[in-house]
């Protein structure tokens, strides 16, 4: 099976892009997520996405966070967020954001 996450990431960093922005349905990564402490992630180093990916499910937000590394170590960027919080989360307002 293709992952359209993965595969996006992929074609991000053959191109040589400077970032990559992954939409989904939440604002941003969740430390925590489903529980009482949960709580939005705004930065993350690509070492520390790795760290957080046992927290995630296998089916939703992983994969996103997976591609989120794998352009961070191909030397770009990726922003995970909503549709309608695209043009913050450019301006560093809101989503998570993975660099190498």
């Amino acid at each position: 099976m293709i992952d359209k996450d993965r595969a996006s990431a992929l074609l991000a960093a053959g191109l040589g892009a400077d970032r990559l922005v992954i939409l989904t349905d939440v604002a941003a990564v969740k430390r925590d997520f489903g529980r009482p402490g949960e709580e939005e992630v705004r930065e993350l180093s690509a070492n520390e996405a790795e760290s957080l990916l046992p927290e995630l499910a296998e089916g939703s937000m992983r994969p996103k966070l997976e591609a989120a590394i794998a352009v961070a170590r191909a030397g770009g960027e990726a922003i995970i967020t909503a549709f309608d919080l695209v043009e913050d989360a450019l301006a560093g307002r809101a989503g998570t954001r993975v660099t190498g």
